[in-house]
């Protein structure tokens, strides 16, 4: 296994890229995952997508139920209404924590690492690390919410 360099920045256009969708499992798409989960517990984050360490897959690690676990061509497939806000950080803007709005309860599918179908429903902390991981994937980063901006150093960045 080995750490991964993450990619920081607002305006770095590899954190504006959509990614592509994983055609299949593979061993490399294996590794890649294996690497990213010791890059995430390195850098004491909460999730960690393809984008941030420079690459195109749509794929991204995520803290539920407080183990990481990756999401394959993860969709957001419900959403609740109704959202709340709270401060996230991000191992992309180093420093930086924002009011994010974020839906409450979400249902997101996605292939493990098996490359098996998977469906979760979530709510809470681990519905916020989704979105904010699959935002990623989409080219979103937590600026984008345009909420004010803090720098506590009392709190664990999510990714």
């Amino acid at each position: 296994m080995a750490t991964l360099t993450i990619v920081t920045g607002s305006n770095n256009p590899i954190l504006r890229r959509k990614t592509e969708p994983v055609p299949q499992v593979t061993k490399e798409v294996k590794k890649l995952l294996k690497d990213m989960r010791e890059t995430t517990i390195t850098a004491d984050g909460g999730g960690l997508a393809a984008p941030q360490i420079g690459r195109t897959e749509r794929l991204c690690l995520t803290l539920v139920n407080g183990k990481l676990i990756p999401l394959i061509n993860p969709q957001i497939t419900w959403k609740n209404p109704q959202t709340e806000i709270a401060q996230e950080g991000c191992l992309s803007l180093p420093g930086i924590w924002l009011n994010v709005p974020r839906y409450t309860e979400i249902i997101v599918e996605y292939l493990d690492e098996k490359g098996a179908e998977q469906k979760r429903k979530l709510v809470g902390w681990d519905a916020r690390v989704v979105q904010h991981e699959v935002d990623h994937l989409d080219g979103i980063l937590i600026t984008d919410y345009r909420q004010e901006f803090h720098s506590p150093e009392r709190h664990k960045q999510v990714a």
